[in-house]
């Protein structure tokens, strides 16, 4: 009863009716377009291939643009490019002095780096629109050896750059609008959209996989048990996202004027999962790259044997997985978190950690917390990568199905309603009504 009452609190403000609807119209817009296919390509050999192609690199990215990818759409890239190019600068930032200092400049350098994120996604959609427009006129039927593409050539490379490049750049706007005017993170809020269309398949994978093996090798109570199995990993996630670690800061009394500012006790809250989903995203792209290399080089036992290692049957695959996620936890954590940064921010404003000394002590201090929290949080985000692999084996679940069990999709998807439920939650705090949590409902009370 909580949770529909605050779902009609949530259009009885005109505000926020408002963003929702707008939000809601911009994803249909994007799922619209991720059903029209490129000019050319023939839809059918392209879903015979990837059927028949299982787990590569291709399959990895499929899933964050819903499916566009396989079936040769004007979205084929989806936001993925923006993605990359963010990432590719949030990286130089950390090496080259100039995004080091735009970085800092606040709002006017988020401008500018806003800017650079723009043309690095335009170049890097074109690059890859091209070799999406190559890879596709390579494909062929696996058993009717009918080309993708009737009559490849220059036209159809150029039309296919042109058509998915501007695809990915009317992505990126509607993720800007959703930002400035709709509710959440837009560019986030895509790719969780594109992960959910593909929910509804996978259950219908699963219930044909449990018709068919009714009474054999499945039952009733193992679906029940599955069901539950994927509340228990939901919520461990959630868990896992919202964990912190809080370091007290306590800042000394200044007078400016005759104004007295200062004097407050607050923290700095460190999460156990600072670098989010990127590990398993660099992780993933690194484990899939043999395996899809070896595709290439059909009937060559090197390469068969290669790629048996790097199987999703094999335990040397899913050891090297771990140990790779474990691996980037640490390297991105240690690129987006500069404790000697953050302890100059501190001793610039007046803050302090008690019992420890301002300036390189508070950044050792903050750094050591760092290192410790980042071991569990990798650990556990490990654990939660390799889950579907383990439910794909033991209790014969659909791979589609299996990968809302844990892995980039669910690591995404909760992140996302986490941050945009916070969002709204904020809104609805504003104007005295009844949020989604139970915190919500205490705080307004007290408005």
């Amino acid at each position: 009863m909580q949770l529909v009452q605050s779902f009609q609190n949530c259009f009885k403000i005109p505000d926020l009716r408002r963003r929702i609807l707008f939000t809601l119209g911009i994803l249909i817009v994007y799922r619209i377009g991720g059903q029209i296919t490129v000019p050319g390509v023939e839809l059918v050999v392209l879903k015979e291939y990837f059927e028949s192609a299982g787990n590569t690199l291709f399959g990895l990215y499929d899933m964050f643009v819903g499916g566009a990818f396989t079936r040769g759409t004007i979205f084929a890239l989806g936001i993925m490019p923006y993605i990359s190019a963010s990432i590719i600068l949030q990286l130089l930032g950390a090496v080259i002095p100039h995004f080091q200092k735009l970085q800092r400049e606040g709002e006017e350098g988020r401008k500018k780096i806003t800017q650079y994120t723009r043309y690095g996604t335009v170049f890097l959609a074109a690059a890859q629109s091209y070799g999406v427009s190559f890879f596709i006129t390579s494909i062929k039927a696996p058993y009717s050896g009918q080309p993708a593409v009737a009559e490849p050539g220059i036209g159809f490379t150029l039309a296919t750059m042109l058509t998915i490049t501007t695809g990915t750049i009317f992505i990126m706007w509607l993720g800007e609008q959703i930002t400035e005017r709709g509710i959440g993170n837009g560019i986030s809020l895509i790719i969780f959209i594109g992960i959910i269309a593909e929910l509804p398949y996978a259950i219908n994978q699963e219930y044909n996989l449990f018709i068919i093996n009714r009474g054999f090798s499945k039952n009733i109570i193992e679906e029940i048990f599955l069901v539950a199995l994927m509340f228990a990993v939901v919520a461990f996630v959630i868990l896992l996202t919202q964990g912190l670690r809080k370091i007290p800061v306590q800042y000394a009394k200044r007078v400016v004027g005759r104004r007295v500012y200062g004097g407050q006790t607050t923290h700095i809250p460190l999460r156990i999962n600072t670098a989010g989903v990127i590990p398993i995203i660099f992780a993933q792209s690194i484990m899939f790259l043999p395996g899809t290399i070896t595709q290439m080089f059909p009937g060559h036992e090197f390469m068969l044997a290669i790629g048996s290692f790097f199987s999703t049957e094999s335990m040397f695959y899913w050891f090297v997985y771990g140990l790779m996620i474990i691996f980037f936890c640490y390297f991105y954590t240690a690129i987006v978190m500069d404790p000697n940064q953050l302890s100059d921010n501190m001793k610039k404003h007046g803050g302090f950690i008690p019992g420890v000394r301002p300036g390189p002590r508070t950044a050792q201090y903050i750094d050591g917390i760092m290192t410790r929290i980042t071991l569990p949080g990798s650990i556990a985000l490990a654990m939660v990568a390799i889950f579907p692999f383990f439910v794909t084996r033991q209790f014969n679940v659909a791979p589609s199905f299996a990968q809302f069990f844990g892995g980039t999709g669910l690591l995404i998807v909760v992140g996302v309603a986490l941050d945009t439920l916070q969002q709204i939650e904020s809104q609805l705090m504003t104007r005295h009504y009844e949020g989604f949590m139970k915190r919500g409902k205490i705080q307004g009370r007290r408005g």
